[in-house]
């Protein structure tokens, strides 16, 4: 083995396992650091999955941790989604109106991150505002899967996803607010959780958010739940957050999984979405494993057919979608115009301009009901399967923010990730687990398990026993 591929091997191991190699001696920091380094540089080109890159600044902090730093994590390479800030790096959230604006502050979870050891090695890319499940910005050009360069490798959070998939960090900070996490690490064949929400505080720029929960892009189970150990928990000033875990998620991860009772559906959200053959079956394979297991499995239908959850999701995104830019222009000291944004985004904000306070408010109090509704169904059963996404990661430009029809393409763009968005809705936790592979093309085939409020620990139980029956961590993209 050559001393480039053993390097690039290295990145493929699990963090736990990188952070208890730099605390025993094995390998310093320095060369952890120095080989994701490397790899961005080798690989990075193919894919376009870094908005900026640290090198000299994370190689000189990693000079600073020895094998007896405390920290659990010291000296293990990470990649920070480029919509959370960083102090004195450039916050884009790929968009022109942002310009080179530089954060003033660490974002928590980068200040988490941060105490944890992890070194931070660069941002990632990902759609203008992460509006799209699809990851090629104007301002950057598209992002590419690992496993097929000409796909996408998902949205919002694709360039994280990227950097993983590909082994140029062996984890990366990831969001979601209607699938974000979840679709990319469905699209390029990793493990990504959604937590509750309020689980992982918004500090220091809001006390809450309804839609969006942070998170991280994994190869297992295990470090999913080890790193939600490490963001979760309340900070002073959040106006909510989630109940505080009985015991730690890594714990809870670990144990033995009693027999529940499981719904499965290929039933989309959308009326009229046609689900990719593969998808289902992923779904009902699932299932009929859990089935094996010693779990109950039923086939359900949820309430969700309506066209209530995609209508009262949009009419809330949009609103949210907007206050972000507002706040952009008011560091910028200027109203954006239609050249500062892509068409999409444009389309998005003019419309949200044009509802008044009783219209949000009336929509808000709509998702309410529609979230009320949808856990009430979910009671019913300990967990919910579906597919992860209707069809394959699909090819660059199938979903274009500029073109000359942008809302069509927003449309479009639920077509492909219809399963994921209620549960940024109802906030409960849901999972993207790799547990296939297509047939025809090398693509990997995810699958969501939804589970109850608050209920992370059993849902990462349930994974992991997923995962012990059918491994996935072996399978490596083709780039």
């Amino acid at each position: 083995m050559s001393e480039a591929t053993a390097a690039a091997d290295l990145l493929f191991r699990p963090v736990t396992e990188l952070a208890a190699s730099v605390h025993s001696g094995e390998i310093t920091a320095r060369e952890l650091v120095q080989a994701s380094l490397d790899r961005i540089d080798e690989v990075n080109p193919k894919l376009n999955a870094f908005v900026d890159v640290f090198g000299d600044e994370a190689l000189a902090e990693s000079d600073g941790i020895g094998p007896d730093d405390p920290r659990p994590f010291a000296g293990v390479p990470i990649a920070i989604k480029n919509n959370r800030a960083i102090e004195g790096k450039r916050l884009t959230f790929a968009s022109d109106f942002t310009g080179d604006f530089r954060a003033p502050f660490d974002h928590n979870v980068v200040q988490k991150l941060r105490a944890a050891g992890f070194v931070i090695v660069g941002t990632t890319t990902l759609p203008e505002w992460g509006i799209l499940p699809v990851s090629q910005a104007r301002r950057f050009g598209p992002t590419n899967n690992p496993w097929d360069v000409s796909r996408t490798p998902g949205g919002s959070s694709g360039g994280s996803a990227a950097a993983v998939a590909s082994g140029m960090v062996p984890i990366a900070h990831a969001n979601d607010g209607g699938g974000s996490t979840r679709i990319p690490a469905a699209c390029c064949g990793l493990v990504g959780l959604k937590p509750q929400r309020g689980r992982i505080s918004l500090a220091p720029e809001a006390g809450e958010a309804y839609l969006v929960q942070d998170g991280v892009l994994t190869r297992t189970v295990a470090e999913t739940a080890a790193l939600l150990d490490v963001l979760s928990g309340h900070v002073l000033g959040d106006a909510s957050w989630a109940p505080p875990p009985a015991e730690p998620f890594g714990a809870q991860a670990a144990r033995e999984v009693g027999r529940k009772r499981i719904a499965v559906t290929t039933l989309p959200p959308i009326p009229d979405v046609d689900i990719d053959p593969t998808c289902a079956k992923a779904a009902h394979d699932a299932a009929a494993l859990l089935e094996s297991l010693g779990h109950e499995v039923v086939e359900a239908d949820p309430p969700w057919q309506d066209g209530s959850l995609l209508k009262t999701f949009t009419a809330n995104f949009g609103p949210a979608l907007s206050t972000q830019i507002e706040f952009i222009a008011l560091v910028n000291g200027r109203e954006p115009t239609a050249d500062d944004m892509e068409p999409l985004s444009w389309a998005i904000y003019q419309l949200s301009k044009g509802i008044d306070s009783v219209q949000a408010s009336l929509a808000t109090f709509q998702l309410h009901a529609v979230a009320r509704a949808l856990i009430t169904w979910i009671s019913d059963y300990d967990f919910v399967i579906t597919p992860a996404l209707a069809e394959a990661p699909v090819k660059h430009d199938t979903i274009n923010p500029c073109s000359e029809m942008p809302m069509a393409d927003f449309t479009r763009s639920g077509h492909f990730t219809p399963f994921t968005a209620g549960m940024n809705i109802t906030g409960s936790p849901a999972i993207s687990l790799p547990l296939y592979q297509r047939d025809d093309v090398d693509l990997p085939v995810g699958v969501q398990v939804i589970g109850q409020p608050a209920g992370e620990g059993d849902l990462l139980a349930l994974a992991a026993q997923l995962e012990d029956a059918l491994p996935w961590h072996g399978r490596r993209a083709a780039i």
